[in-house]
């Protein structure tokens, strides 16, 4: 739930209304819950049968054979995670310098650039350092994130008005193309807001009676922050009208929707507090989600599995600085592009390697391996990996043709460089495995 739980909530908002013209958009919500919640039983039962660390590079390698296809598989994840990492850490810099305009009046697109540069470099060099001194700065800013969440749900239930929270557009439920696209677009934002349900899974060496503590923890935390998640946008569109802010491009107040909310019940001081509240959880989201992702590009080039540089510690520190720098200067950059492209390009190469490459694996792992000792098992199998899978594909078919093809070449692009890597290292496919 601490990596769940970030800026996200504060900043799709806009985004999601915006997807389907309404409050009607709240079914993206629920449908990104069902994918989710299914493919949370399959992240369960290869957490719980192969408790290692890694998460997904395991799961793939073993399932698809640690010295054959699932070499390949093993690589392509972590060149997904190079690229579609950053951007979620560029989506949190993004909701910084959006919500840093409330305070900053008229912030223009060159210093909104300066802004995420600059807080990218901070990063950076804050996370520059020894494991122990980070401990504190993130149980800090994780105490800002969980005061701005209570603050907000709090008020927006003293203050709701069910007229404007439920007051549908003529024609909301009308079923046609465009409605699924639409429910499509607000399904990508919703799983966007619920990443982070499978975290336990990159440290399941590290957990006490994984076959029981991982399933629990990847579907409670699911289900408590969707709880959560909903209690935050029905208290901004129960105070704020959502056709304020609807569509984003249109209405520049969206990009700090819930300092309007704050503003509109206590007036601009108080709402310039929140926002500042706002501005330490956005950056305690980016600081803790920079800290865990340049570690995998590290655990895998040290296995073996990647390019080699990216397993160099610091002479004296002892972290992963190229894998640390390389994922910092990614996100900045990725943080020049705007977050509806970000978010959609990021889901989008998680789903063609690690989220379906999973589901193959559960099914693998079944039918190759019936005595591995699996402490949890998917509850109805096959059934949700199936609905998962169906989710999944409606998610990749229903984003705009250029972030699909975006997702495509990049993920061609990483098996050209795996056929060029183990072709110099004269490893599988090149070499006779023994």
């Amino acid at each position: 739930m601490t990596n769940m739980i970030g800026i996200g909530p504060f900043i799709t908002i806009p985004l999601l209304m915006s997807a389907l013209g309404g409050p009607q958009a709240m079914l993206g919500w629920a449908v990104a819950l069902i994918i989710v919640l299914c493919d949370g039983m399959v992240w369960s039962e290869l957490g719980a049968a192969l408790p290692g660390s890694g998460g997904s590079f395991g799961y793939l390698r073993h399932a698809y054979g640690a010295a054959t296809m699932g070499r390949l598989m093993g690589f392509l994840f972590v060149w997904q995670f190079i690229l579609s990492g950053p951007m979620e850490i560029a989506s949190g810099y993004i909701g910084f310098s959006h919500y840093l305009g409330y305070i900053w009046k008229g912030i223009s697109a060159r210093q909104t650039i300066l802004v995420i540069t600059v807080i990218g470099l901070v990063n950076i060099a804050l996370l520059y350092r020894r494991i122990k001194s980070i401990a504190t700065i993130t149980v800090t800013l994780w105490i800002g994130t969980i005061l701005t969440v209570i603050v907000v749900i709090v008020t927006g239930a003293l203050h709701f008005d069910p007229r404007l929270a439920f007051d549908f557009p003529p024609g909301a439920f009308h079923f046609s193309l465009g409605f699924l696209l639409g429910l499509g677009a607000a399904s990508q934002i919703g799983v966007y807001d619920y990443l982070g349900y499978y975290d336990v899974c990159y440290i399941g060496d590290e957990v006490k009676d994984p076959g029981r503590v991982i399933p629990r923890s990847i579907l409670l935390s699911t289900v408590l922050v969707a709880l959560i998640y909903v209690a935050i946008n029905f208290s901004i569109i129960g105070v704020v009208p959502w056709r304020e802010f609807v569509p984003v491009e249109s209405h520049p107040q969206s990009d700090f929707v819930v300092s309007i909310f704050m503003e509109r019940i206590f007036g601009s001081r108080v709402a310039t507090i929140l926002t500042a509240m706002i501005l330490w959880t956005a950056f305690g989201s980016v600081f803790a989600l920079l800290l865990g992702y340049s570690r995998v590009p590290y655990a895998a080039a040290k296995d073996g599995y990647f390019f080699r540089i990216f397993a160099r510690l610091h002479p004296t520190h002892g972290f992963p600085y190229v894998s640390l720098i390389v994922l910092g200067v990614l996100s900045i950059l990725a943080g020049m592009v705007s977050l509806d492209t970000v978010i959609k390009a990021l889901v989008t190469m998680r789903i063609l390697v690690q989220f379906i490459g999973q589901i193959g694996a559960v099914t693998l792992l079944r039918r190759r391996a019936p005595d591995l000792p699996r402490p949890y098992r998917m509850w109805l199998y096959p059934l949700p990996s199936l609905v998962a899978l169906l989710g999944w594909i409606f998610i990749f078919a229903t984003t705009p043709k250029l972030v699909m093809a975006f997702g495509l070449g990049a993920l061609l692009l990483g098996v050209l460089c795996f056929v060029v890597w183990s072709w110099k290292r004269r490893t599988w496919p090149f070499a006779e495995v023994t």
